[in-house]
């Protein structure tokens, strides 16, 4: 396998039946999306620990599980990385070259707008993950597809949980 500057040290070198190629496209995919996890997971557990108004515990609630899930996604996507004898994240640093999230940093949101911007973010990371899908069935990498079919599906699921939490009383949209 030729070693390029993004090469695996030999002590990590896994062995994998992919071509470096595919390893390369395979690893830069999943880390970008390694990268949104993270900046999701610190967003939602943000909106969690900043919430307030009328609907406090429902959605404290709700931003808790929903976190607790993109965080346990975070470990899979590195691992895979490494099965197939990528590298992966290393740092906060790392990860804030790599993410496309915006952070949110304002000392205050409103409730509705933290839901309805999780759920606009929930929606990015999925068509980013329907993306890396492409690269992983190119790559033939049915693993890492795989993965990414059962992540897409919780992702659309914290959409639409968001989506409805931010509905006004009679059905219609805030």
């Amino acid at each position: 396998m030729s070693k390029t500057k993004n090469a695996v040290s030999a002590e990590l070198d896994t062995p994998t039946d992919l071509d470096s190629a595919a390893v390369t496209k395979v690893s830069a995919a999943l880390n970008t999306l390694l990268a949104d996890a993270f900046a999701l997971y610190l967003k939602t557990k943000n909106f969690h620990w900043h919430v307030s108004g009328r609907h406090f515990r429902d959605y404290h609630v709700l931003l808790d599980e929903q976190s607790a899930q993109i965080l346990g996604s975070t470990d899979q996507l590195a691992e895979r990385v490494r099965k197939i004898g990528g590298n992966t994240i290393r740092s906060i640093g790392h990860i804030a070259k790599l993410q496309t999230l915006e952070d949110n940093d304002e000392k205050f949101v409103p409730p509705r707008e933290m839901l309805r911007e999780l759920m606009e973010d929930n929606k990015k990371v999925a068509a980013a993950m329907r993306k890396a899908h492409k690269v992983c069935d190119d790559a033939e990498d049915v693993a890492s597809a795989s993965i990414l079919e059962v992540f897409i599906d919780e992702t659309e699921r914290r959409t639409w949980f968001l989506f409805e939490a931010t509905r006004q009383e009679g059905g219609n949209e805030a």
